[in-house]
């Protein structure tokens, strides 16, 4: 649940929401629309300019989903709002194939994350 001292920030120039900005102590931390720390403590232009610069492009990247006893899972974000985060397997711009999707907590738990080289990338069968 989005603590209610957090503060909606909207991209001023497309009025884009792309994060918040929560109070810590006398100063502010910019948060992604993920609920990940984008700052440390810092002054409220600081957080604001953190957010301002945030592109929303990493809404449409490949994320990879760690699990026990198995590879990770290669996934793309379905859904991000503070009552939860929805992934679903890579279907590779595909409209006829079957996906899974998974139901997360928000913020997600650190198994979710983008994916780094050496990653499966999806296309190549191991035998």
């Amino acid at each position: 649940m989005l603590p209610a001292e957090w503060i909606p920030h909207r991209r001023p120039d497309d009025r884009e929401h792309v994060g918040w900005i929560r109070p810590e102590g006398d100063a502010w931390v910019a948060v992604s629309l993920l609920g990940r720390e984008l700052t440390g403590p810092v002054g409220w232009l600081e957080a604001e300019e953190a957010l301002d610069g945030l592109s929303l492009a990493w809404l449409a990247d490949v994320w990879m989903l760690e699990r026990e006893d198995a590879p990770p899972l290669r996934v793309r974000l379905v859904e991000v709002t503070p009552d939860g985060v929805v992934v679903q397997t890579d279907d590779f711009g595909a409209i006829d194939v079957p996906v899974e999707r998974y139901d997360l907590p928000w913020p997600p738990p650190p198994t979710l994350r983008p994916r780094r080289p050496g990653d499966p990338d999806g296309r190549v069968l191991s035998l």
